[in-house]
């Protein structure tokens, strides 16, 4: 199967591209590098270097990979930092996320795996976390504006 990997230079995308690829799969891997590591993309794969905030390149890599299914671990999951920087966190999940679904939409491609956060589990009663977790999502405490 033809597979895009979005963040696929990260921890999670990485390990699961080599994975992919061990399998027998084809993946084209697209990063920004911006909290990735060129040196983390197996050279088995394609790599196509873009930011999802860019909907020409996103679209453009689309169209070069031709994927059957798209994995996305591109999407930003550091809980404190996102309330720090709603705007930031907005930008690249949301709009970079309907930037990735419009792309794929206009090639036709019906199948994505979508990488969320274990953050929405908040603190669990049990190790490891299982589908059927109970989710009670904690956001950290915010300052007083003054």
């Amino acid at each position: 199967m033809r597979i895009l990997v979005t963040g696929g230079a990260g921890y999670i995308g990485s390990v699961t591209t080599e994975l992919l690829l061990d399998a027998g799969h084809e993946v084209t891997v697209f990063d920004n590098l911006g909290r990735g590591h060129r040196e983390a993309i197996d050279p088995r794969a394609v790599f196509i270097e873009g930011d999802l905030g860019d909907r020409a390149a996103i679209g453009a890599a689309v169209r070069q990979a031709a994927p059957e299914a798209v994995m996305h671990f591109a999407a930003y999951a550091l809980v404190g930092e996102s309330m720090e920087d709603p705007s930031m966190y907005f930008r690249n999940n949301v709009i970079g996320g309907i930037h990735l679904a419009e792309a794929m939409v206009e090639s036709g491609v019906r199948k994505i795996v979508f990488s969320s956060t274990c953050a929405t589990y908040g603190q669990p009663d049990r190790v490891p976390i299982t589908e059927e977790t109970l989710q009670r999502p904690q956001n950290p405490p915010t300052a007083n504006p003054s």
